[in-house]
């Protein structure tokens, strides 16, 4: 069996989703469950139809009040401990699918604060402005503005401390170490920060005044936050949120792992890479699922299984037919590693240059998506 590790600051090995479920106690998303996701929101997504997303917590309790006309919440986030990469941006991708498909207001968090407490070498005015540049990114994926709240958190200390605080108070040091690892050496702004990571949960129903459901949809090595949210929630009176959990998109390097900034600048894809240097982290860094000379791979042909390019382009290649197609050609050898590479290069090189288009249009847009904090 693979040994991984699973945290919301660190993914190691190769991740056994089966396995993990059991783990984090989630729920599979079934076909069934797929269907009525699909169903409910009036359009399908390719990235439900590939099991990128696999695991949930209520989900079909949400569905079940959405069939009895009950609105919901999104809420996800972005910790901005650096530039945004491209695997970042594939649970966002979903959440714009969610708020086109349910019509539902999004509340997105960007912890400054937490990356501030978190990491020793970041100082809070670091964190901030990474904090605007991530709400760019955001932005240029097309949300809605008038339902997309983002939320910087020490912008909106007074509106999300209220919260936090009733949070805090349902939660002991020890649930806290428990579940997030802290110690005797952890600060204690980390030990209280996770209430204000759960604060969003219930934001939508103390603004609207209804007791309002949230979706989240994140990788699941966030899921040990939401835990806490759930376990507090009917002790204040919220429904608990529901979640919606994806896979991660493959480390570059190799199927192991995720996609991450701390595997080396030169093997991740950030957004704001130009053509030239997507082609060479690619051609030079993709783990190659093909043979080891071109004779070999004309007659054996390749595994697509196990090669990172193909394994992206099932994230960002909406187009099945295309897909099977490109799986197909290099199963037989028909398609050799350079030229599969190339697919890739040529998708995302088509995709980030609309998208740092649009990221810069974004700048002078950003203020009618921040949240602003109550008086």
């Amino acid at each position: 069996m693979s040994n991984f590790k699973v945290t919301p600051w660190e993914v190691t090995g190769e991740v056994d989703y089966n396995k993990l479920i059991k783990q984090f106690g989630t729920e599979p998303l079934t076909e069934k469950l797929i269907e009525k996701i699909e169903k409910a929101a009036g359009k399908e997504h390719h990235m439900l139809r590939r099991k990128i997303w696999f695991s949930h917590r209520e989900l079909d309790v949400l569905l079940k009040e959405h069939e009895q006309g009950k609105g919901f919440a999104l809420y996800t986030g972005r910790g901005p401990s650096g530039n945004t990469h491209i695997g970042h941006l594939v649970p966002w991708i979903f959440t714009k699918y969610l708020q086109d498909a349910f019509d539902a207001d999004l509340y997105f968090q960007i912890t400054d604060d937490e990356k501030f407490l978190y990491q020793p070498k970041l100082g809070l005015a670091e964190t901030n402005k990474l904090a605007y540049d991530n709400a760019l990114e955001l932005i240029a994926l097309g949300f809605d503005p008038k339902k997309t709240h983002i939320i910087i958190d020490t912008n909106c200390a007074k509106t999300l401390y209220r919260i936090a605080i009733e949070i805090a108070k349902k939660v002991t040091a020890s649930t806290a170490r428990s579940v997030f690892g802290f110690t005797n050496e952890t600060n204690i702004g980390l030990y209280f920060w996770p209430a204000m990571q759960a604060a969003p949960c219930f934001l939508p129903s103390v603004l609207s005044g209804k007791n309002i459901r949230t979706l989240i949809p994140a990788a699941i090595d966030q899921d040990p936050y939401w835990r806490i949210a759930r376990d507090v929630a009917p002790k204040l009176g919220y429904k608990k949120t529901a979640a919606i959990h994806c896979v991660f998109l493959p480390a570059l390097t190799g199927p192991a792992g995720k996609m991450s900034s701390s595997t080396g600048a030169e093997s991740t894809i950030f957004t704001t890479d130009d053509d030239k240097t997507v082609r060479k982290k690619i051609m030079k860094y993709a783990f190659s699922g093909g043979r080891d000379t071109v004779e070999e791979h004309r007659k054996y042909g390749g595994n697509p299984d196990i090669d990172v390019s193909y394994q992206w382009l099932t994230f960002f290649e909406e187009d099945d037919a295309k897909l099977k197609k490109i799986y197909d050609d290099y199963r037989s050898g028909q398609l050799l590693s350079g030229e599969l590479k190339q697919i890739l290069v040529d998708k995302l090189n088509s995709f980030l240059k609309e998208h740092q288009h649009k990221k810069e249009l974004a700048k002078n847009d950003i203020d009618r998506f921040l949240f602003k904090d109550k008086q």
